[in-house]
C-alpha cells in the first residue's frame, strides 16, 4: 500500500486548484441512472470512490466515456440496464446506497447490496427503506442485500410526504432522484440542505425535473413520465477547500483556492478568522475564489459538528489538526457519528495533547509536534495527519492513504505546488 513521506516545518505559498466535489459527484452519477439519453457531467473529480462507482455503473450496462482535462465523463444508460450494485463493488463505498432511488424509479426493480464505507460509526438505510415504501415499493432486507420492486403490478413509484427520523444526505439524495420520475408530488421535510444536494437538484432540473426548495429543509418535488439528457457541471468540494485552508492556517503562509466556494463554508471560516487567519474571498477572472494568509500560532478555537450550515462533521478532524498546535486549550463536540475520534490515537504519537470522552475531546494546544510513523484510518482521519505532519518536526510517515485517495484528487501533488516537503512512497 502506498504511504505518504512528509517532512514538516514549510510555509506554503501559491495557487491550489479545488476540485469538483466527491459528494456531489457520486450521486449525479447516479442520476444519469434515470434517463435513456446521454449526460454529460465536467468538473467531475478522479478519485476512488468516482472510478467506483463508475465500474458499478459500467457493470450495470450503462456506458460511460470520459474526455477533456476537466474532468469531463458521458454516461449513456440505455437500455438494457442490469438493475443490481453486487457487494463485491459496493463494499468499500456507502454510496453506492444512491443507486436505489433511480433504478426503482426507471425500472421499477432493484436489487443493491448493503453498502460499505469508512468505519466511523453507524449509519442505518432503514430512512432510505421507509422513504422508498412510502412511495410504494416493496422492499426486504434478504442475504445482505435490499431487494426492491413496485408495489401491485404499479407502473411507477408515487408521491408521497416523507418526513425522516434524522437529517440524512443520501436518504435525501434518494428520494430527489426518485421523486423526480414519480407519479404526483412528493413533499421531503427535515431534509438536508447540503450545497452537493441543491448542485444534484440543479442537475435535475436541466433534465427536465420540477423541483422547489432545494438547499431548504422541505422541497417539493412533482414528479414527471420522463427526463432528459443535459451538460452540468459538478460544484467545487467545499470539503477539499475547508482542508486547505486549514492546512495553511496550520503551516503558515499566502494561497489562493481557485474554485473554493467561501459561501458554501461559512462556519469553518468564522472559526479560522477567529482563531486569527486572515480570509478574502470573492470573484474575479479566473471564478470564485478564497484566499487564506496566516503566521505563527493560532488561537485554539471550540466547536460542535452538526447539519449543513453548521460546522461540518467532515471538517472535524482537519480542525483539532490545528487546535494541536494552536495557543490554548478547545472541546471538539462530534455529534454526527459515533466514532470519528480514530485519528485522535495517531495524533497522540506525534505528541498532541488530547483526552477523549465519549462524543467530546479537550485538545490542549502545544508548540510543536514531533514527526512519527502513524495510520490512517478513514478519509478525512487521513487529511488530519497530513496536516499535523506538514507542521511535525522532522520526518512523518502515514499509511493506508488510500483512504485518502477514496476523496482528494491528487492531494500531495497540490501540496508539493505550494511548497510542501511531501512525496508519496510506493
Amino acid at each position: 500500500m502506498d504511504k505518504l513521506r512528509i517532512t514538516g516545518g514549510r510555509a506554503l505559498h501559491g495557487e491550489v486548484n479545488i476540485s469538483g466535489a466527491k459528494n456531489a459527484a457520486l450521486p449525479e452519477l447516479c442520476a444519469t441512472l434515470l434517463t435513456g439519453d446521454p449526460v454529460t457531467l465536467t468538473n467531475v473529480p478522479r478519485l476512488r470512490d468516482v472510478a467506483t462507482m463508475r465500474h458499478l455503473l459500467d457493470n450495470m450496462g450503462v456506458k460511460t466515456q470520459t474526455h477533456g482535462e476537466r474532468g469531463g465523463m458521458t454516461l449513456h444508460a440505455a437500455d438494457p440496464i442490469n438493475p443490481e450494485a453486487p457487494y463485491e463493488l459496493v463494499k468499500t463505498m456507502r454510496a453506492s446506497v444512491l443507486v436505489l432511488g433511480p433504478l426503482l424509479a426507471r425500472f421499477g426493480r432493484a436489487r443493491v447490496s448493503l453498502p460499505g464505507g469508512c468505519a466511523i460509526g453507524s449509519r442505518p438505510v432503514d430512512q432510505h427503506i421507509k422513504g422508498m415504501q412510502a412511495m410504494g415499493a416493496e422492499i426486504a432486507v434478504e442475504h445482505g442485500y435490499m431487494v426492491a420492486q413496485l408495489a401491485g403490478g404499479k407502473k411507477r413509484l408515487h408521491g408521497a410526504r416523507i418526513a425522516t427520523d434524522m437529517v440524512t444526505v443520501t436518504g435525501t439524495e434518494n428520494f430527489l432522484m426518485a421523486a423526480a420520475l414519480a407519479e404526483g408530488e412528493t413533499l421531503l421535510e427535515n431534509a438536508a440542505q447540503e450545497p452537493e444536494i441543491a448542485d444534484l437538484a440543479e442537475m435535475l432540473i436541466a433534465m427536465g425535473a420540477k423541483i422547489e426548495g432545494h438547499g431548504t429543509s422541505r422541497i417539493h418535488i412533482q414528479g414527471v413520465e420522463r427526463l432528459h439528457g443535459c451538460t452540468h457541471q459538478v460544484v467545487a468540494d467545499r470539503i477539499e477547500a475547508g482542508t486547505f485552508l486549514c492546512v495553511v492556517a496550520a503551516t503558515g503562509g499566502d494561497v489562493v483556492l481557485r474554485h473554493g466556494r467561501a459561501d458554501h463554508l461559512d462556519a469553518v471560516i468564522d472559526k479560522l478568522i477567529e482563531a486569527g487567519a486572515e480570509i478574502e474571498a470573492g470573484k474575479d477572472s479566473g471564478g470564485d475564489f478564497i484566499r487564506v494568509r496566516a503566521s505563527g500560532r493560532l488561537k485554539a478555537q471550540s466547536f460542535r459538528t452538526t447539519e449543513y450550515p453548521g460546522f461540518p462533521t467532515d471538517m472535524q478532524a482537519q480542525f483539532m489538526a490545528l487546535n494541536c498546535i494552536s495557543h490554548g486549550t478547545a472541546k471538539v463536540t462530534e455529534t454526527i457519528f459515533e466514532n470519528r475520534f480514530m485519528h485522535v490515537n495517531e495524533m497522540v504519537r506525534l505528541g498532541a495533547r488530547i483526552q477523549t470522552d465519549g462524543k467530546v475531546a479537550v485538545v490542549e494546544g502545544i508548540e510543536k509536534l514531533s514527526g512519527a510513523t502513524v495510520m490512517a484510518t478513514d478519509l478525512r482521519a487521513s487529511a488530519s495527519l497530513v496536516i499535523a505532519g506538514l507542521v511535525a518536526q522532522g520526518e512523518t510517515i502515514v499509511d493506508r492513504i488510500y483512504h485518502l485517495d477514496r476523496g482528494y484528487d491528487q492531494m500531495e501533488e497540490k501540496l508539493r505546488g505550494i511548497g510542501a516537503d511531501i512525496e508519496r512512497v510506493k
